[in-house]
């Protein structure tokens, strides 16, 4: 029976391991999977001696994981990220399926403005938000980023640099930080959120709670919203596509 798992830190409400074991159990794969919460990414020289032959892998060690790779895919090199690990012969392949669920999630979705010559603002600089940049860009967006820290960016602000412009430069804001996810529900990050309104998109890759905060005040505005469910879903089956290629 193969294994595949998990790996992040903490993982106590994250998706992919009742995802998983529920694929396998309804289409009778013969394989498990397990969460795997790693206070430290050199922890994962042991959880390898398992016999494993997939891993996804979650925050904190999207980036973290790289130098443990044997080989890394194109696009997960340009991205700077990796979210999927296949283990084979002994080898570590890493993989970026985030970019193909947040790709296809967006395009599904009917907004009131062209991706291509559009302006975004990403909230968060974490392995998450370079999958979103890549995406973006590659679509003919113009990304900045809104960071705790004051950066010397032309295109990094810090929340309170944000709070002095209007958000009504941009047409998409995605949220790449866990602000807002269970159980901190009340949480949501440190934006003007009265300048939106119903020519934006607000994307938050949180999936628990299905609307965040960030997302209901948005909706309250007119802004066309959207969560991670969809993202996280088209990502999580993209991995077992190359698990099992």
């Amino acid at each position: 029976m193969k294994k595949y798992g998990l790996i992040g830190y903490p993982l106590s409400h994250s998706f992919s391991p009742k995802y998983f074991s529920d694929k396998f159990l309804n289409e009778a794969i013969p394989a498990e999977y397990h969460a795997f919460p790693l206070a430290d990414i050199k922890e994962l020289h042991n959880l390898l001696k398992n016999d494993l032959s997939g891993l996804n892998v979650t925050i904190p060690y999207k980036e973290k994981v790289i130098p443990f790779l044997d080989m890394l895919d194109k696009e997960a090199a340009e991205v700077g990220a990796v979210n999927t690990v296949k283990i084979m012969d002994g080898k570590l392949y890493g993989y970026n399926t985030d970019t193909y669920g947040f790709r296809e999630s967006l395009l599904s979705k009917e907004l009131p403005f062209d991706i291509d010559g559009s302006s975004a603002l990403i909230l968060g600089t974490g392995g998450a938000s370079k999958a979103i940049h890549y995406v973006l860009s590659g679509l003919g967006a113009k990304c900045d980023f809104a960071t705790t820290k004051s950066i010397n960016s032309t295109n990094h602000f810090s929340y309170d640099q944000l709070a002095d412009s209007r958000l009504t430069n941009y047409q998409i804001i995605v949220n790449t930080t866990p602000l807002g996810m269970y159980p901190n529900t009340e949480q949501m990050p440190d934006i003007p959120i009265w300048d939106l309104g119903p020519q934006q998109l607000v994307y938050d890759l949180i999936y628990n709670p299905a609307e965040t905060l960030l997302l209901r005040e948005a909706k309250s505005l007119g802004c066309s919203i959207q969560n991670g469910k969809r993202m996280l879903i088209l990502q999580a089956e993209k991995s077992w596509d190359i698990w099992n290629s």
